[in-house]
């Protein structure tokens, strides 16, 4: 959501609520992510996408079973700024 990520976005690394509450954040594959915000946005009216280069991490990223076992990318620590590359405010139809 664009205010969580304006409190965030001069920070050093973002840290996700899910890294608090999970111990990791949640992330998607780009053919993903429609299917992802269909499921899980369906009450948000707009979104801030990041882009992630995952060499550039400094966190462990794992990619294991997540919804209907589909393989999905988890990082497991914040996210560096550098590992960063993209970042997309994507309006939602609801």
């Amino acid at each position: 959501m664009p205010e969580v990520w304006d409190s965030e976005k001069n920070k050093a690394f973002y840290e996700a609520e899910s890294l608090t509450t999970e111990g990791f954040i949640h992330c998607s594959f780009a053919k993903q992510l429609e299917g992802v915000l269909e499921r899980y946005n369906k009450n948000t009216y707009e979104v801030i996408i990041l882009e992630i280069e995952t060499d550039k991490l400094t966190s462990k990223l794992v990619n294991e079973p997540s919804t209907n076992d589909e393989i999905y990318p988890h990082i497991y620590g914040k996210i560096n700024r550098e590992a960063i590359v993209g970042l997309e405010n994507k309006k939602l139809e609801t």
